[in-house]
């Protein structure tokens, strides 16, 4: 099942790179580029915000993020999910953070540079990508604590699937 979700998420992750690589032909390979989300009161002013995946969905202590990622000198434009300032400040301690659907009990991945990881230790590795577990899944939490105890985990972020 794990090994699955991993394909799966590599396979994403590859076809969004793919599909953005015009976009990022122009990046420098040097910095990542971020981009501040779209809102209602800011429309979009590039084509990549359009292609947003996750626009209809409801994020409470999330945001969305367009990045540029160059790993081995290609780069692409993906767009990810990473926890709001106001919570990637918070102090957490003991604990580890994780990806879960408390529907069904599964586990997913963050994007750690170009590595699918199940668990990250610190707020700013927490970064989710567009893959089929997100949206197979009407809500997907971020979680703080043990993963081997997801019913005692603190949460600390979610994405709902607006239907």
């Amino acid at each position: 099942m794990i090994r699955r979700t991993v394909l799966r998420t590599l396979a994403t992750v590859a076809v969004t790179a793919a599909l953005a690589l015009p976009l990022a032909q122009g990046a420098q390979a040097a910095a990542p580029v971020t981009t501040a989300p779209a809102t209602a009161a800011t429309p979009a002013t590039t084509d990549a915000k359009d292609d947003n995946p996750f626009r209809w969905m409801e994020l409470e202590g999330l945001r969305a993020e367009f990045r540029f990622m160059c790993p081995a000198g290609h780069c692409a434009g993906f767009w990810s999910l990473v926890l709001t300032d106001d919570i990637a400040q918070q102090k957490f301690k003991g604990g580890k953070f994780f990806v879960y659907a408390p529907a069904t009990g599964e586990f997913s991945f963050f994007l750690d540079t170009d590595i699918a990881v199940r668990t990250v230790d610190h707020p700013g590795q927490v970064r989710l990508v567009d893959t089929e577990f997100m949206r197979s899944h009407p809500r997907v939490e971020v979680r703080y604590g043990n993963p081997d105890h997801p019913g005692r985990a603190r949460v600390v972020a979610s994405a709902t699937t607006l239907m």
